[in-house]
């Protein structure tokens, strides 16, 4: 299968949405990409903070209306793997594992996933106790005890969200002090059923059939604590691996992009969570995706 565009944007996260509708209103002929569902990480978030202006407020239904004006505007959506992207006929080749894609300029907004903490146990209790959407699974463990890692954002925004379900949430971060924005943590602070570890740092996940507790590391030694659930946030890793390596990374594994968001590869483009110095917040990459698709249209054109 060989189809072409002018423009191909991989992932339909919010970056990657923003710009395929934009696009497709300019008149320009644009596929879109994703190998799991449209909305990326923002699908795990029911109440955005802060929500989007003139959009729905929960991740799913913001996603959903956003895709749904895509289709309407005339963008294709494929929902396929991008395995690999390399440059041919004045613009580049996308393949996947059913065929390949041509187009004159291509968009990376892949975006990233959650870190995984690397610790024994994570893995084989993924499904049975280790989660990353504290919405989709927090009604599980109503009121059992559940811990959180983390101490940024995220991790004070999803252990807020646990305390609906839970009893018990365990904040445990790394660090002596959190990174988060201040309403979180005063929302932490004044929040009785959230109970703070600093300077700890989860050893191991243990149980049986499920999770049954964790090994947490205090800095003056080892102790294991009964959990029933555990909600990893330490940050992202970007979704990369099939962009050519003769575009430069960060020490992240982020795409490092010029002013326009260009890549050093003519016509590669990257926004988001994807790209080096993209900031964290739904906005940010919101206007990435604009920023991008001005100038992909202009040169387009």
């Amino acid at each position: 299968m060989s189809q072409s565009f002018d423009v191909i944007i991989i992932g339909e996260g919010v970056a990657g949405l923003t710009a395929a509708g934009l696009l497709a209103k300019k008149g320009f002929r644009t596929a879109s990409f994703e190998q799991q569902l449209f909305g990326g990480l923002i699908l795990n978030i029911n109440e955005l903070d802060p929500a989007p202006a003139g959009g729905e407020a929960g991740g799913a239904a913001f996603a959903s209306e956003m895709t749904g004006a895509n289709a309407d505007a005339g963008v294709t959506s494929l929902p396929e793997e991008v395995t690999a992207l390399s440059p041919a006929d004045g613009g580049y080749t996308v393949a996947t594992a059913t065929g390949s894609y041509h187009a004159r300029q291509v968009i990376v907004a892949s975006g990233a996933k959650l870190k995984a903490l690397g610790v024994p146990g994570e893995a084989e209790f993924e499904g049975r106790g280790v989660s990353k959407c504290a919405d989709c699974d927090g009604p599980m463990f109503q009121n059992e005890t559940v811990a959180v890692i983390g101490g940024g954002d995220s991790a004070l925004q999803e252990a807020q969200v646990l305390t609906h379900y839970c009893g018990k949430v365990l904040l445990i971060h790394r660090g002596n002090a959190f990174r988060a924005q201040p309403h979180f943590i005063d929302q932490v602070k004044n929040n009785p059923k959230i109970e703070v570890r600093f300077g700890s740092t989860v050893e191991a996940v243990l149980g049986g059939q499920m999770v049954e507790k964790i090994r947490v590391n205090t800095g003056s030694g080892s102790e294991e604590i009964a959990v029933a659930g555990i909600f990893a946030y330490i940050g992202l890793e970007p979704n990369a691996a099939f962009v050519p390596e003769a575009v430069q990374r960060d020490a992240t594994g982020r795409l490092i992009t010029g002013d326009t968001l260009e890549t050093a590869l003519p016509g590669l483009w990257a926004v988001g969570a994807v790209r080096s110095g993209c900031g964290g917040s739904l906005e940010d990459a919101m206007q990435d995706a604009k920023h991008a698709a001005e100038a992909v249209a202009a040169r387009l054109q």
